[in-house]
This record gives structure tokens, C-alpha cells and sequence, in this order.
């Protein structure tokens, strides 16, 4: 990782949404690849290419349960003219010595079970009697049942053209192509196939450690009973949520005091499960905003990419801003502003895309839309700022939810989008259209 060389000086200096961002990701590197088992390495990115070595399937075998015939001792077969063949035996699902099918025989056969030699297609046992000389059979007695039925005669009531109800080699891949490729994102469809053709490790970017702890000697833990002046910690938990949502594995730490020396410890505590650390709160210029105070002498910043920076963007919620990297592997550090929607806000335009930055991913943003503006009244924006609306999104058209206010938590809960308001207007009339960042 390396740090991003602050383009001002000047604390009062408002950056851009877009400046900020870039230099957020000018300090993120992927992370190293490592080899992991398959289910462990869900989500995460392929390194390498993955070749098959193996074709899929490995041999001839039968989509259906039935019976494994020749073609030209079943052709012209009918219910009222059976062609009736001999049963030489069943082939089951793993079977490796497999009867032959001559002239005017037939084997058992069950749905995967290989093709066995001789034989030319599969007839469902619905086209036959089962062996059992009474009619169409609806399907086929256990063998424990009735082991007699893989010896005998069956009667074959439909014809069948050559590989009729048989999959056969390599009609799903073959070997030597490729089965996924460097930059695929594993999920349950390709982790199976890295299954099926025996690969038990793969070489990705894992997923990153994402650490999230909030600040504030005056938040309570969820369960617990509120004091006078206190609130709930909720920023905690809907910034580990999000970086779950964002492929990441999250750690929530439990709220941390208003004490600069605390808060240093904990972060130094923290380092070694972190790949990103995230705080919440304490960034503004309140007597007790102790993130800046705990971090400012954390590391230095003249030296190959340590320190932290704060500063104040030109939006809306979310004007107060950190980000930086600490300790001796420098771990990138995002710090947020408290207000729950300027962290959720903050969250999804610096943290999101950073962690999948991190794991490699290729698609780092939440996907936007142009929507048609549905409201009562004209919305009012800051002039100067990047507005980040709540909103409810469908069928090409958003919906303000709440107000602007940043701790509308409620308002958060029911939104799935944000209506962004650029810095050069001031209001957004109804029917307008507008730029949507969808967040589900």
C-alpha cells in the first residue's frame, strides 16, 4: 500500500467527492494470493486461469433410468409389437465391470451409470414393462426388492435413435479447455465445477479482514439499558453488515470511549486480524471528536506511506473525512463521521469500493441508473455539494424516503437507492431525471 500525497494544505479546503475517492484507492492494493480450499474460497477472485484436465462427463452415460439397448432391436417397437429382449444385468451408478449388450439383449441401467459396451442408447423403463410382463411400468423395483428383474426379459414398447437419453463424453466440457477464468468471482455454480473435474485448492485474492469499530463515550450496546444522554451503537453494526455485503470478512469491535490513548490501543490491538480498519465518528471538530487526537501522531507520514489525513468534502451527508494507513504493514484506515447516514453514505462511496479493491474485484461500485424523479415537491440541495438523497427505486423511477438529515436512521432502513444531486444545482424538480446509485 501507499499513501496518497495530499494535493492542499489548507484545512479548509472542501475536496471533491471524486478527488477523494481517487486518492482512497491510490492507497489500495489487492491483496496477495493464497491457495484455498474450495468452500473457503467463496467470494473470493481466481488468480489463474483453471484448465480442465478431465472431460465432463469422464465417459458415455444414461440421463434416465431404463434400459440399455441396440438400435436396431428396438426400431419399429410398439405396445402392440414389443420388441423383446433378454436382461443380462444392471449397471448402477459407479459401476466399473460392465456387462456386454449383444444382439438382442438389453442391461438394466440407472441414471449415470456408464454406457455399457454393446449398447447404443437408453429406453426409459416408462417405455417398457419393467420385466414384469404387465404393461408400461412406472418405474423400477429396488433390487433389493426384486432382484430378479436384472435377469429375465423386458418388453420394449418404443423405438430409439442412436444416443437417445445418453450424455455423453465431454458434452459439458472437455479436457484441456478452460473451465473458469483469471478474474472469475467464485460462487456456488463455480466452486461446483472446480469440483467437478477434482480440483480441491484454488489460487485466489482472498477476501479482505475488514475491522469496524465506532467512537463515543456516549453509545450503549444493543440488549444493554440506556443511561441518561445515551444512545444505542447502531453504526457499528450496519458498517460490518455492509462489508459482509461487500464480500469482506468483518470484525465489529464494541464502542470505544472519548479517550485518545484507549482508542490508540484498541487500533494497535486490531492491526493483526486487519486488512482495513473503518472507524466511525470522531472526525469533526467537537472538543471530544478523539479519532483525529488518537491518530494524528500514529504514524508518521513522511515515512513510506504511514499517516492519517482529515478532510472536509464538498458533500452531503459525509463532510468530515479521514483515511490514511497505520502501523508497520501500513493498513488502510477509512475514518467516517458519526451521523448514521453520513457513515452509511461514507460506507458505500470510500469503504465498498476500497474493500473489493482489496479482493481484486473488477466491479467495485454499486451500479447506477438514470431514474425519473417521483416527489411532491422540488428537492433542495446545498449548493457547492454532492447530495446523497435516500430513495426508493422501481421500474425507472426513485422516490425521496425521509429527509436530509443524517441521522434518520428509519428513513436508511427502507431506502434501496441514493438520489445523488450534483454541486451545481440547488433543487430538483418532480419528473427531473436523475442519477440513482442503487445499494441492492
Amino acid at each position: 500500500m501507499t499513501s496518497a500525497a495530499p494535493r492542499s494544505a489548507d484545512p479548509d479546503h472542501l475536496w471533491s467527492v471524486d478527488d477523494h475517492l481517487e486518492d482512497v484507492l491510490a492507497t489500495v492494493r489487492p491483496l496477495e494470493p493464497i491457495d484455498l480450499q474450495l468452500l473457503d474460497a467463496q467470494g473470493c477472485v481466481l488468480v489463474d486461469d483453471v484448465m480442465v484436465p478431465v472431460s465432463l462427463p469422464p465417459f458415455d452415460n444414461s440421463s434416465m433410468d431404463g434400459y440399455a439397448v441396440r438400435v436396431t432391436d428396438v426400431a419399429g417397437a410398439s405396445e402392440e409389437f414389443p420388441a423383446v429382449l433378454e436382461v443380462v444385468g444392471d449397471v448402477a451408478a459407479g459401476a466399473a465391470d460392465l456387462v456386454r449388450v449383444g444382439p438382442g439383449q438389453a442391461a438394466r441401467i440407472m441414471t449415470g451409470a456408464p454406457l455399457p459396451p454393446g449398447a447404443e442408447a437408453v429406453v426409459p423403463v416408462e417405455w417398457t414393462d419393467g420385466g414384469l410382463d404387465e404393461g408400461p411400468a412406472t418405474g423400477m423395483l429396488a433390487r433389493s426388492l426384486a432382484p430378479e428383474g436384472a435377469a429375465g426379459h423386458v418388453q420394449v414398447y418404443r423405438s430409439a435413435e442412436p444416443r437417445a437419453h445418453v450424455r455423453l463424453k465431454g458434452s459439458d466440457v472437455r479436457a484441456g479447455v478452460c473451465a473458469l477464468e483469471a478474474g472469475t468471482v467464485l460462487g456456488p455454480p463455480q466452486i461446483g465445477l472446480l469440483a467437478a473435474i477434482g480440483r480441491g485448492t484454488v489460487r485466489v485474492r482472498p477476501r479482505a479482514r475488514v475491522v469496524v469499530m465506532s467512537t463515543g463515550s456516549e453509545l450503549v450496546q444493543p440488549d444493554e439499558e440506556l443511561g441518561g444522554g445515551q444512545i444505542y451503537d447502531s453504526n457499528s453494526f450496519a458498517l460490518t453488515a455492509a462489508a459482509r455485503d461487500a464480500g469482506a470478512i468483518a470484525y465489529r469491535v464494541g464502542a470505544v470511549t472519548d479517550d485518545a490513548e484507549t482508542l490508540r490501543a484498541t487500533i494497535e490491538d486490531q492491526l493483526i486480524r486487519a486488512d482495513l480498519l473503518v472507524t466511525t465518528g470522531g472526525v469533526s471538530v467537537g472538543a471530544y471528536d478523539v479519532v483525529k487526537e488518537a491518530l494524528s501522531d500514529f504514524g508518521d507520514a513522511d515515512e513510506a506511506g504511514g499517516g492519517v489525513e482529515f478532510r472536509k468534502l464538498a458533500m452531503q451527508p459525509g463532510k468530515p473525512q479521514g483515511f490514511g494507513s497505520i502501523g508497520p504493514d501500513h493498513t488502510p484506515l477509512l475514518a467516517l463521521p458519526g451521523n448514521p447516514v453520513s457513515s452509511y453514505v461514507s460506507f458505500e462511496l470510500f469503504v465498498r469500493p476500497a474493500v473489493r479493491a482489496l479482493m481484486g474485484l473488477a466491479d467495485i461500485h454499486r451500479p447506477r441508473v438514470r431514474a425519473t424523479l417521483t416527489a411532491d415537491a422540488p428537492l433542495r440541495s446545498p449548493k457547492g455539494r454532492r447530495q446523497f438523497l435516500r430513495g426508493s427505486y422501481a421500474d425507472g423511477e426513485v422516490t425521496p424516503v425521509g429527509g436530509a438529515d443524517s441521522h434518520l436512521v428509519a428513513a436508511l432502513a427502507h431506502a434501496d437507492a441514493l438520489i445523488v444531486v450534483p454541486e451545481d444545482m440547488a433543487s430538483v424538480e418532480p419528473g427531473a431525471e436523475v442519477e440513482v446509485i442503487l445499494l441492492r
